[in-house]
C-alpha cells in the first residue's frame, strides 16, 4: 500500500480506450518533467507496419524512448509507471536487451492484441518491473501487460493509470485522482467524438500547484481512421492532428511537439527551471558541497577536541560537526529524487519520513547564517583561528549563502503556496 501511494508523485500517466460500433479511440496522458516532447514516424523496415510514436526521454543511439504510439493497422499502446513486487523470473524466456527497440518492434510487427500477446510471452517482460503497458487494437480489444502477467479484455471502455490491475483493488485505484476522475466521467455518458475524448483527457490530466507542471503530452489515437490529435502541456483548447499514412509517405521523420503549438508560458517555465538533474553546474556543486560538508565537519570536530582549552568560539566548531553531517545528508537527498524540486514545500515524501524531515533544513540554514556570519567576522577581524580553520569556516558560510539562494529559487521557503 505504501509503495502504491508513492506512485502518485512519480513520473505518471493515464489512459483510456472507448469503443462504440466500429470506432475505437485511445487516449493517453504522458505526465513527466522532460522538456523534449517528440512525435516521430517510422516506416516498416524490419517489420510489416509503419508506426507513429510519442515520447520525451532521449535514449542515446536508440533515439527517443516511446511512451505511446500507433501503427498503420490500428494497434496502439501506452506505457505507465507502476509498482509490482518482484517474483521469480519465468524460465525459458528471451531477455530484453534493448527496451526501446523492443517496444518499437511490437508495433512494427503486430496488428492485433492477440499477436502482441504471442510476441511478448516469448520474452521476460518482468524486465519492466516498474511499468504496466496498455495495448488496444481497432476492434476494441485490449491487452494489459504487467511484469508477470498478460490479460486480454474486451469491455467497451477501460480506464488505466499508475497501477497493476491484477494486484490493485478498486478502492486503492480510486485513490489516484486521474483514474477516479476518468471512471466517473465515463459513468455519465460515452461517446467517440473528439470533443468527448478531449474532455475525458482533460479530466484525467495533472497540473501541480507549485509550477503548473504535470501532463506534458496528451494524445487521442483514432484507431479506425489512423489519425492522432496531440495536445501540448495540458492545454486542451488547441490540438494538432496528424494522419499516420500521410506522414509515412514523407519518410521517417521526427517533430519537436512544442514547435507546432503556440508559445506556452508554463512549459517555458518548466524548460528553464534548473535542478541538479538537468544542470551539470548545479549537480556538481551539490555533490561537491556534500563532500565538503562531510570533510569539514570531521575537521572541526577534531580541532575542537585538540584546542578547546585555547580556542575562541570553540562552540561554533563543535556545532559545525552536526550541521555538516545534516547538510551532507540533505545534499544526498537533493542529488536523488527530482520530486523534491517540483512538489510544494515543505516536501512530504509518502513513504520516507527521513526525506520529509530534511525538507526543513533550508529553514535551519536561515536561522544559522546570522550567528555564523557574525562569528566569521569576529574570527577574521581578531585573527583568532588558524589560517586553515578560518578559510574553511569562511568557505562554509559562502556555500550556505549560495544554497540559500538556490533554495529560494526552488521555492523551498514558499510554504504557503
Amino acid at each position: 500500500m505504501l509503495t502504491f501511494l508513492s506512485l502518485q508523485e512519480s513520473y505518471a500517466c493515464s489512459g483510456y480506450k472507448i469503443t462504440i460500433g466500429n470506432r475505437t479511440f485511445f487516449g493517453c496522458n504522458h505526465d513527466a518533467w522532460f522538456t523534449t516532447p517528440r512525435i516521430w514516424f517510422e516506416n516498416a523496415t524490419k517489420g510489416k507496419y509503419g508506426a507513429a510514436f510519442t515520447g520525451a526521454r532521449f535514449d542515446g543511439k536508440n533515439g527517443y524512448a516511446p511512451q505511446s504510439g500507433m501503427n498503420e493497422v490500428g494497434l496502439a499502446f501506452e506505457r505507465l509507471a507502476s509498482f509490482h513486487p518482484k517474483q521469480k523470473k519465468i524460465k525459458n524466456r528471451k531477455p530484453i536487451t534493448n527496451p526501446t527497440t523492443y517496444l518499437k518492434d511490437i508495433l512494427h510487427s503486430c496488428k492485433s492484441v492477440e499477436e502482441v500477446y504471442e510476441f511478448i510471452r516469448k520474452y521476460d517482460h518482468s524486465y519492466f518491473i516498474e511499468d504496466v503497458f496498455f495495448y488496444v487494437d481497432k476492434s476494441g480489444k485490449y491487452l494489459i501487460v504487467e511484469p508477470y502477467s498478460l490479460k486480454i479484455g474486451n469491455k467497451p471502455s477501460y480506464v488505466i493509470s499508475n497501477f497493476c490491475p491484477s494486484i490493485t483493488s478498486e478502492e486503492n485505484a480510486n485513490k489516484l485522482d486521474k483514474y477516479r476522475n476518468g471512471v466517473a466521467f465515463l459513468k455519465n455518458s460515452m461517446d467517440t467524438t473528439l470533443e468527448f475524448c478531449t474532455a475525458l483527457l482533460d479530466k484525467m490530466h495533472v497540473c501541480r500547484k507549485k509550477m503548473g507542471d504535470g501532463t506534458l503530452i496528451s494524445s487521442i489515437w483514432d484507431l479506425t481512421n489512423g489519425t492522432v490529435n496531440l495536445y501540448f502541456y495540458h492545454d486542451y483548447k488547441r490540438t494538432v492532428q496528424f494522419n499516420l499514412r500521410k506522414e509515412l509517405t514523407t519518410g521517417d521523420h521526427i517533430i519537436a511537439i512544442e514547435t507546432v503549438f503556440p508559445h506556452n508560458p508554463e512549459f517555458e517555465q518548466l524548460r528553464t527551471f534548473k535542478t541538479p538533474k538537468d544542470s551539470m553546474l548545479i549537480g556538481v556543486f551539490i555533490v561537491a558541497s556534500a563532500v565538503f560538508f562531510l570533510l569539514t565537519s570531521v575537521f572541526f570536530l577534531i580541532r575542537y577536541f585538540k584546542r578547546r582549552g585555547n580556542n575562541p568560539y570553540s562552540f561554533i566548531q563543535l556545532l559545525l560537526f552536526p550541521v555538516g553531517i545534516i547538510l551532507f545528508c540533505y545534499m544526498l537527498v537533493l542529488s536523488g529524487s527530482v520530486h523534491v524540486f517540483y512538489f510544494p514545500a515543505p516536501y512530504k515524501h509518502p513513504t520516507n519520513l527521513f526525506v520529509s524531515m530534511t525538507s526543513y533544513i533550508p529553514f535551519l540554514l536561515l536561522l544559522l547564517i546570522p550567528p555564523f556570519a557574525f562569528v566569521n567576522y569576529k574570527v577574521l577581524k581578531e585573527n583568532s583561528w588558524h589560517f586553515l580553520a578560518k578559510g574553511l569556516f569562511t568557505l562554509n558560510n559562502l556555500i550556505y549563502l549560495v544554497l540559500i539562494g538556490l533554495f529560494s529559487y526552488w521555492k523551498f521557503y514558499d510554504i504557503y503556496n
